[in-house]
């Protein structure tokens, strides 16, 4: 097993690893991967023992980690391992209702929610049945808001919603404005809805339609470039909302026949039809280099691996809600992808911000998608197709109706020790404001200022919550590109590199394009404009010091995250 350091310890203990009714641990961290390798390989036809000791091998040496539900769950009386759920809410009290019920149950197993409250009628429309007036879809979402708020998650992680609401809803501007007082949504991420209509408009000056979902007429006509001036203000402020672009989700929906897209998981990072859910795992692409080059073997064989194990994971899974289990069951998405990619820009020698760190990006998820695209065509050799297969976009049969996505990883991340998800470095030394407070120490840092001879206490305290390391003299300049943190690099430059890894993923990329606290809405704007043109299905941007409440160090970028991360932000 690999060797754990003190964070690692601390996030499996207190999260992870099995308690006793007294809340003592009952675990160690190595019974845990036993645990959960036993439990999820139970799914194999032949060699179930010798699938589990390599599912053991790989989680144990920290080179592929499933979603934290499977960590905590596999091999327990819950044995609910997806993290990401999406909800339909139907406009009337009985639908948004059993969808409460639902959420709650979902979030006390440990998985996370997301909604489109578009079809809910508007503030001020009618309500036939008592002649009074409708209080509008962000009325409805306090009430999920609070109800989450009593809820932790498994006993262990507070929940997490996704609220999306279409830019043609009449309520459109309360909803992109829901954050903005303190403590309000704490319990949501928000993501406004838009499609080439909405671009349109914005591109001609033409006026954008408004329509009430009950009805369908059209009830106002509005500047849509004011509506994404309006958007661009609010993330500026608060964080929320994002972006969504559902005909570039649609346009790579696997299952059209079956609907269309509305809503994703609660940090965006996989778009689902009703009552799906998704279960994920990431490569530790920081133990997937040899020296200063990719280990592409390496690679390969740990994503053929993460997608078999996330498909048997989908057999042994319980859900809460018998149409989730129907949906799941239909469609068998999975979703492999990757941790510590400035890890592995650092092992191989390469700055963040570069024409080749998107092109490292780019070879990196091509051998990931195509791996897993061939490990699902060989699973559906071996045990059949999804079964809507016939129904689907593919000529082939497959396992899967997705293979790929890119989360956050927030704690899966810091028990690997890796960067997380996609993100460049925060800084080499900081708080993380998660558990009381860990302190972060990129290992990576130590080892080379050891190597080079500027190790010194003095400078690690010196460091400690900088935003940025490039003016300190005492770092030789090639060593401050290598660990460039997320202030560091330009806008344009995560939106490039998002875009790199969103053109192999089959589901969608969480990142957060992070700007200084000196950046204007019209930066946020901007933003906004190169993620549509560089095809990407959603984005969401972090402007330091925008929430008084972060999870990293004294001006820190991101909030306590769930899902994937720990959360109540974004990440």
């Amino acid at each position: 097993m690999a060797t754990l350091d003190e964070v690692a310890r601390t996030v499996l203990r207190e999260r992870y690893l099995r308690q006793d009714e007294a809340g003592t641990v009952i675990e160690t961290p190595d019974e845990l991967f036993r645990r959960v390798a036993d439990a999820v390989a139970a799914a194999e036809d032949d060699d179930v023992e010798g699938t589990a000791d390599r599912f053991y091998d790989a989680l144990s040496a920290l080179e592929f980690l499933p979603n934290s539900p499977t960590l905590m769950n596999a091999g327990t009386d819950l044995h609910q391992l997806a993290a990401c759920f999406v909800l339909p809410i139907e406009d009337s009290l009985v639908s948004i209702f059993e969808t409460l019920k639902r959420t709650a149950l979902i979030h006390q197993s440990g998985g996370g929610t997301g909604f489109s409250f578009s079809k809910i009628r508007p503030v001020g429309d009618v309500v036939a049945k008592t002649g009074g007036v409708a209080s509008g879809p962000v009325s409805f979402m306090r009430i999920f808001d609070v109800a989450t708020e009593q809820i932790k998650q498994g006993g262990r992680r507070r929940g997490a919603n996704m609220g999306v609401l279409d830019a043609s809803h009449p309520d459109v501007r309360a909803f992109v404005t829901a954050k903005h007082e303190a403590d309000a949504f704490r319990n949501f991420n928000l993501s406004v809805a838009t499609d080439a209509a909405f671009w349109d408009a914005v591109e001609s000056g033409e006026p954008y339609d408004l329509v009430n979902p009950r009805t369908g007429e059209t009830v106002d006509r509005v500047d849509a470039d004011a509506i994404l001036d309006l958007i661009a203000e609010l993330a500026w402020a608060t964080g929320d909302p994002g972006l969504l672009f559902l005909d570039e989700i649609n346009t790579h929906n696997p299952t059209p026949a079956l609907g269309r897209i509305e809503a994703t998981n609660p940090c965006g990072e996989v778009p689902l039809l009703p009552y799906e859910a998704c279960i994920l795992g990431s490569v530790n692409l920081g133990e997937m280099t040899d020296g200063d080059k990719i280990d592409r073997e390496k690679l390969a064989r740990t994503v053929r691996l993460g997608v078999r194990f996330l498909d048997d994971a989908l057999d042994v899974s319980t859900f809460p809600v018998a149409d989730i289990e129907r949906a799941v069951s239909r469609t068998r998405k999975v979703g492999v992808g990757v941790m510590g990619f400035h890890d592995m820009l650092v092992d191989i020698g390469v700055a963040y911000d570069s024409d080749e760190a998107v092109a490292v990006a780019d070879e990196v998820m091509q051998l990931v998608s195509e791996t897993a695209w061939e490990t699902s065509r060989r699973l559906a050799e071996e045990r059949g197709p999804f079964p809507v297969w016939s129904e689907s976009v593919f000529d082939d049969p497959v396992r899967n109706a997705t293979t790929t996505t890119i989360a956050p990883t927030g704690t899966i991340s810091m028990i690997a020790g890796a960067t997380a998800g996609i993100e460049p470095i925060y800084n080499v030394v900081y708080e993380k404001q998660v558990l009381g407070g860990l302190e972060m120490v990129n290992d990576r840092f130590v080892e080379i200022a050891k190597a080079r001879g500027f190790y010194d206490e003095d400078l690690l305290t010196d460091l400690k919550d900088r935003t940025s390391i490039q003016d300190v003299d005492a770092i030789p300049a090639d060593v401050k590109r290598l660990f460039q943190t997320a202030h560091d690099v330009p806008p344009e430059r995560h939106v490039a590199v998002q875009a790199a890894f969103q053109h192999h993923v089959d589901n969608a990329v969480s990142k957060t394009v992070n700007l200084p606290s000196d950046a204007s809405v019209d930066d946020v704007r901007t933003v906004f404009l190169a993620a549509r043109d560089q095809g990407l299905k959603g984005i969401t941007v972090f402007r330091s010091g925008a929430r008084p409440e972060q999870v990293l160090g004294d001006d820190p970028l991101k909030e306590e995250c769930v899902g994937e991360c720990e959360y109540a932000g974004r990440e």
